[in-house]
């Protein structure tokens, strides 16, 4: 997604977001229905890259995903997911990678998750990009955890609006926990 569409804010904005064609949406109308879902797919999507150095289309993996029952359209359209345990089995039968939802821990205990693990999917509220705010929630929103250093944790962030916020994010982390909804899949090695 562009600086410019994220700026902007609205549903309506990522109609203009000139790299939809590469998402393999059918069309930009699509796209823009199903983005504000695709942390969890763009966070799969780092994990295949990293693995395989191939990018799968996020609009691919969305939509095995949710003939696995991951996502769900509701009849108004709107869509409901990530849903964990069908991503599991998703990820599992078409990517043979072993993976487990996590539930109940804090973010101390990714250190313990990365120990077995190789990349922790982190439940965290949206606004984790501007760590100097305090989120109204916990959750909602999906990071790609790689490595819990002492007190500093680093992720990947979907949503992030420029490089310092998106890439290879080092933040502290009792900054973290407050963002931090206790759960999220782990992808083991």
């Amino acid at each position: 997604m562009t600086l410019a569409v994220l700026g902007e804010g609205a549903p309506s904005a990522l109609l203009k977001d000139p790299r939809w064609v590469l998402s393999g949406a059918r069309n930009v109308e699509d796209y823009a229905r199903w983005a504000g879902n695709l942390c969890g797919m763009a966070c799969l999507k780092m994990v295949l890259a990293a693995r395989t150095g191939k990018a799968v289309p996020i609009m691919d993996l969305a939509m095995g995903c949710r003939d696995y029952g991951g996502y769900v359209e509701e009849p108004d359209g709107r869509i409901k997911g990530l849903i964990y345990a069908p991503f599991v089995y998703f990820v599992r039968d078409r990517f043979g990678m072993n993976t487990r939802v996590v539930t109940g821990v804090s973010a101390a205990d990714i250190a313990d998750i990365l120990a077995q693990s190789e990349f922790f999917v982190a439940s965290v509220h949206h606004s984790i990009r501007w760590p100097e705010t305090e989120p109204p929630a916990r959750g909602g929103h999906l990071v790609l955890v790689t490595a819990l250093d002492e007190n500093t944790i680093r992720f990947h962030n979907p949503s992030g609006h420029i490089d310092a916020t998106r890439e290879n994010v080092e933040m502290p982390l009792d900054i973290f926990d407050k963002f931090f909804a206790g759960r999220g899949i782990a992808i083991d090695r």
